[in-house]
C-alpha cells in the first residue's frame, strides 16, 4: 500500500496581534450599534498555518509521506518554498496569483478574549483542484471551503482511497443533512468533543451510531486523551501530559498526523490514536501550529514508556 497521504485543506497565513489591556474596557454594550474601535498591539507575529499545512508539518516530521492538497494566492511562494524545503510534496498546490492565500487575523487580550478575521482567498477555488488520478493509501478532507471538502471527498471515495473527514473549523458551514452525506463518503470521522456533540445534535445519531456506519470515529478531548469508537466499542485513550501548556494553535492537525501516519504504516486504531494523542502533546508546549520539533527516536520512546507500544518510526 502507497504511503502517501493526500493531505486536502486550507493552507493559510496566521497573523497573531496582542493587544496589551482587555476588549471588555474598550467595547460599550450601550454604544455597540455605532462601534469605532482601534487597538494598540505592540506584539505581532505571522505564522505558517492552515489544516493542510499544519498536518503536512507534522505528518513529514514523523516520517511520513504528506501531499498537501490545497490553493494558495500569488502571496504563497514562500510557503511552498518552506514545504518544498521540508521535503513536502507540493505537486497538488495549486497557485493562484490574482489571489491572496488564505489569511486569519487574530487579536487576543490579556483574558485571552479573541477578535478574529477570516479572508478566504484563493481557497473559495478549492474545489477546483482536481486530486484525481493521484496514488495514495490514506487521504484526509479537513476544513476548506465547503464546496471543496465535498469535492476532494468524493473524488477520494471514487478513487478508492480511505479518508479522514475532519470537521474542525468547516463546523459552521454543515447541515445534518451535509454531514450525513460526508459519512457515506468517508471512512473514520475526527472531531474534538464539542464538535462531536454539534454532529451528534444535527445529525440525530449518537456518536456510536455515527462510528457503526464506519471504520472508527476518534473523539479528541484535550487534556482527557481521546476516545476510540470502532466495532460497537468505546476504547479511552489516554493522554500524555504536556511538559508546558504554550499555545492550543493546532494540536487538532497534529493529532490527525499522527494519526494518518500510524494508518498508513498498518498499525491498529489503538496505536495511532495514541500517536496522535502524543502528537497534541508535544504540539501545544509550542507557539504556532509548525514550530514544534522532535526526533522520531524520541517519539518511540515515549511511545513505550506511556502506552507500551513498540513501534518503528
Amino acid at each position: 500500500m502507497s504511503e502517501r497521504v493526500l493531505v486536502c485543506g486550507s493552507i493559510a497565513f496566521d497573523t497573531i496581534a496582542v493587544f496589551e489591556g482587555y476588549f471588555k474596557d474598550h467595547i460599550l454594550p450601550d454604544s455597540i450599534q455605532t462601534l469605532s474601535v482601534s487597538f494598540f498591539v505592540p506584539s505581532l507575529r505571522k505564522e505558517w498555518g492552515g489544516c493542510a499545512g499544519n498536518i503536512s508539518y507534522t505528518l513529514k516530521l514523523l516520517g511520513g509521506q504528506p501531499v498537501p492538497v490545497g490553493t494558495v494566492g500569488g502571496d504563497g511562494l514562500d510557503y511552498i518554498k518552506r514545504m518544498e524545503g521540508l521535503g513536502i510534496d507540493t505537486s497538488m498546490v495549486r497557485v493562484m496569483p490574482e489571489l491572496f492565500t488564505p489569511q486569519c487575523f487574530i487579536t487576543t487580550d490579556l483574558a485571552a478574549s479573541q477578535i478574529t478575521s477570516f479572508h478566504p482567498g484563493a481557497m473559495l477555488h478549492s474545489a477546483d483542484n482536481d486530486l484525481s488520478g493521484q496514488q495514495a493509501g490514506w487521504g484526509i478532507v479537513a476544513p476548506d471551503a465547503k464546496d471543496g471538502m465535498f469535492a476532494h471527498a468524493r473524488r477520494l471515495n471514487a478513487m478508492g482511497v480511505p479518508f479522514i473527514f475532519d470537521l474542525g473549523q468547516a463546523m459552521p458551514l454543515f447541515s445534518g443533512e451535509d454531514l450525513l452525506q460526508m459519512l457515506q463518503l468517508c471512512q473514520v470521522l475526527t472531531a474534538n468533543d464539542y464538535e462531536a456533540e454539534v454532529i451528534e445534535q444535527r445529525t440525530g445519531k449518537s456518536m456510536t451510531q455515527i462510528a457503526a456506519g464506519l471504520k472508527a470515529a476518534v473523539i479528541t478531548r484535550g487534556a482527557h486523551g481521546s476516545t476510540l469508537y470502532r466495532d460497537g466499542q468505546e476504547i479511552a485513550i489516554a493522554p500524555v501530559p504536556a511538559t508546558e501548556v504554550v499555545d492550543p494553535t493546532g494540536c487538532g492537525d497534529a493529532h490527525r498526523a499522527g494519526l494518518l501516519y500510524g494508518l498508513t504504516k498498518g498499525w491498529s486504531f489503538e496505536e495511532a490514536c495514541s500517536l496522535g494523542n502524543l502528537m497534541g502533546s508535544i504540539k501545544i508546549a509550542s507557539n504556532g501550529p509548525q514550530n514544534h520539533e522532535f526526533k522520531r527516536s524520541d517519539i518511540q520512546a515515549m511511545l513505550k514508556q506511556h502506552f507500551g507500544i513498540e513501534r518503528s518510526l
